[in-house]
């Protein structure tokens, strides 16, 4: 990536992503960075790193690479990096929704599953309106509009061209069919955070005839994934959601959470060995105006299923 940015480059933006212990290290000092941004502390790769709290310690990291006098942003939302602060030398910047954020989102609103908000930067106020869906996506939003801040892009400008972002390949994309069936791809990859984010936008389709997930496996969560897949089911069970539709062993802790919390939800479940059963059902079940959510871990090849749907409609 380095080698590929050229010399009328104003900036890089690169992502640096770690599994293992001393990994970011090693990448942050060869890429040299004047700004870094962490945007949360989750648990994907905690089967690998034990806990939350190291990998906030491996994620902080990144600072050893990070040059003199730069910037490190921070989610102030998220509860264990709200109280970091950069080491010596190094510039703090919070981004959320909360006072303690110098970058902070209000007047928060879902339009049919797109996010709306006003963008308070000190005494500046701009109203943002994006094309990618899910409240998630307003702390990317102002992550990306603290980093311009700081190069000095107008946030007017940054904000207008936030607007044009509609996404990429199985993240939340949005394919409408025909007799009016939406289906939301976002099968690239899953973690709790994001499944329920997920989910939050599937439940804000206004116009949808039912709505329907189908959740598969997370992956790399340890010890605790039975615990964290049945909490995603358990989320899904107090939300407006019409029917479940899971794949995968651990997927099954999904189906008997959202049980748990809506005994009157239709659910389905299907093995690893059931892929093909599993897309011709997901043809044969949809309606018209059915709006259908598809997530799970990219090693589960969910996307497969939604490719399925999709070619079965053109």
């Amino acid at each position: 990536t380095l080698t590929e940015i050229g010399k009328e480059a104003e900036a890089g933006v690169i992502e640096l992503g770690m599994s293992e212990p001393g990994e970011l290290t090693v990448i942050a000092k060869i890429a040299a960075v004047h700004m870094a941004v962490i945007t949360n502390i989750g648990v994907a790769h905690i089967e690998q790193l034990g806990s939350q709290e190291n990998i906030l310690r491996e994620k902080l990291t990144i600072q050893d690479g990070l040059q003199p006098g730069g910037t490190l942003f921070l989610n102030g939302d998220d509860p264990l990096l709200k109280n970091v602060t950069a080491k010596e030398g190094i510039h703090t910047v919070y981004y959320g929704t909360g006072e303690n954020c110098q970058y902070r989102a209000e007047d928060i609103r879902l339009e049919n599953g797109y996010p709306r908000f006003t963008a308070v930067c000190g005494h500046r106020r701009i109203e943002a309106a994006l094309q990618v869906p899910g409240n998630h996506q307003i702390l990317n939003a102002m992550a990306a509009l603290a980093v311009a801040d700081h190069m000095d892009v107008p946030l007017e400008e940054a904000a207008r061209q936030l607007e044009l972002f509609d996404g990429v390949k199985n993240r939340q994309q949005i394919y409408h069919l025909p007799n009016q069936v939406v289906m939301i791809d976002d099968t690239y990859n899953a973690s709790p955070v994001s499944v329920e984010g997920a989910i939050d936008i599937l439940a804000s389709r206004q116009k949808a005839g039912r709505r329907i997930a189908v959740l598969a496996d997370m992956k790399e969560l340890g010890a605790l994934a039975g615990r964290y897949h049945r909490q995603v089911g358990e989320y899904l069970g107090r939300r407006q959601v019409d029917m479940l539709i899971t794949y995968g062993q651990l997927a099954k802790e999904i189906q008997a959470g959202a049980l748990a919390s809506n005994p009157d939800l239709k659910t389905l479940w299907f093995s690893i060995d059931q892929k093909e059963e599993l897309k011709q059902r997901l043809v044969a079940e949809l309606h018209p105006k059915d709006c259908i959510l598809l997530k799970g871990s990219n090693s589960m090849k969910l996307g497969e299923a939604a490719e399925y749907v999709r070619q079965h409609y053109h």
